[in-house]
């Protein structure tokens, strides 16, 4: 029963962080003490549940034991600090709102706190780690690997801005239609970063990431229901059913990685790329094109080979020159350099990647594995091996460094 108790309490707080983070502290309007009432709940389920039994609705005991202590610690701040009348009444008010938690409605909740994340008084640097931690459960180790800095100077940009959430009073709410839209980027490239730790997480059923794309779905689904006529919204969704089509053909039987080019499309899953075809269409008749529709359609020519059977390469050329132009990322412009070594060859690929700022592909890692197989293409073996190996080193994930492994000693083999 310990052991069962514990997994039980791991995993509802994996899948149900953000949704009790977000319903807590849209109501007391501070992010720090709502994980704090959160993580207090957290430690009392694994003493009690383990001699009492687990609960019928896990989530909804967690959920009514932090709502106790929230308002609790709330109210030992209005004593202590003398705090005015309205403080009081809303505490009184997070009490009767928060009394029923198995009919706690969660989605409204989340995208608010999405949005309250993404204010101007926040500092942009730190909007999408911040809904990464807050509304997903990330933690600032994770965070600060995909941000490429310490996680002590993670920890401290995530608690300064939690803080300036609570001090400057910032609304839990939808912006106005005519803020929205400078808002709504922040709030789409968080769901996509999402989206991608939980994919590059999918090397074990254990890993506390995997979860992270049926939950960036997810949001993306409730914010397309919210905001129906947005086509990066409705882009974003159909980019994510895309990818997510293709799960299972990424690994073989023995777990290894498998590139997209070489995947067995009869395993791609057709209902998903019909409903992500669907949206890029419905997105496209809104009569404005942006990054995460630019995305899809890149995504959509690679579908296509499970018709067709080949991959429109000078197509992809124009898609990601395009999206070069809307949102010059490192990661467009590496993608960019590998099909111009599809279509091209790999010299002039070579001179793209030659290019690109040093600082910044110093620790990209589809960087070096990209000029690793273009060397090999150039037969610039010794090249090349100095690239797999960067690109292994780089890499977190078992079968891509197994798979980056391979390659090295094909052109170790072929130079001997």
């Amino acid at each position: 029963m310990t052991s069962d108790a514990g997994r039980v309490a791991e995993r509802v707080a994996r899948q149900s962080y953000g949704k009790l983070i977000a319903f807590l502290a849209a109501r007391s309007r501070d992010v720090p003490a709502a994980e704090d009432a959160l993580s207090d709940a957290l430690a009392v389920a694994l003493r009690v549940w383990p001699e009492r039994g687990i609960p019928d609705n896990p989530e909804g005991w967690l959920l009514t034991a932090a709502r106790r202590n929230l308002i609790q610690a709330a109210r030992h701040r209005t004593v202590r600090d003398n705090a005015s009348e309205t403080i009081a009444l809303a505490i009184e008010e997070a009490e009767e709102r928060l009394n029923d938690a198995r009919n706690a409605d969660f989605s409204d909740e989340r995208l608010k706190l999405l949005f309250a994340c993404t204010h101007p008084a926040i500092d942009r640097s730190v909007h999408t780690p911040l809904m990464l931690q807050t509304v997903l459960g990330i933690d600032a180790k994770t965070i600060a690997q995909a941000f490429v800095i310490s996680p002590d100077a993670m920890s401290q940009r995530l608690v300064r801005a939690k803080i300036k959430i609570r001090d400057a009073g910032i609304p839990f709410a939808i912006p106005e239609r005519q803020i929205l839209t400078d808002r709504l980027a922040g709030v789409l490239s968080a769901i996509y970063a999402a989206y991608g730790l939980g994919w590059d997480g999918l090397d074990g059923e254990e890993d506390n990431r995997t979860g992270l794309t049926g939950e960036a779905i997810w949001l993306g689904r409730a914010l397309m229901t919210m905001l129906p006529e947005q086509p990066e919204v409705i882009g974003l969704l159909s980019l994510m059913l895309y990818c997510e089509a293709r799960r299972r053909a990424r690994r073989d039987a023995d777990r290894t990685y498998i590139p997209l080019e070489e995947q067995d499309t009869g395993l791609w899953n057709e209902i998903m790329l019909a409903e992500a075809d669907t949206l890029l269409r419905k997105a496209g008749t809104l009569d404005r094109f942006g990054p995460f529709q630019c995305q899809a359609a890149i995504q959509s020519v690679h579908a296509t080979r499970r018709r067709t059977g080949t991959t429109d390469w000078k197509a992809l050329i124009t898609l990601y020159r395009a999206l070069i132009e809307m949102k010059p990322t490192l990661g467009s412009k590496v993608s960019h350099a590998a099909v111009i070594g599809r279509v091209d060859g790999a010299a002039p690929a070579i001179a793209l990647l030659d290019g690109l700022e040093r600082r910044g592909v110093a620790s990209y890692q589809p960087y070096w594995a990209v000029r690793g197989h273009l060397l090999a293409d150039l037969g610039e073996s010794d090249a090349a091996a100095e690239a797999y190996r960067m690109a292994i080193g780089l890499s977190d994930s078992p079968a891509v460094r197994t798979f980056l492994t391979g390659k090295l000693q094909a052109v170790i083999s072929r130079s001997a």
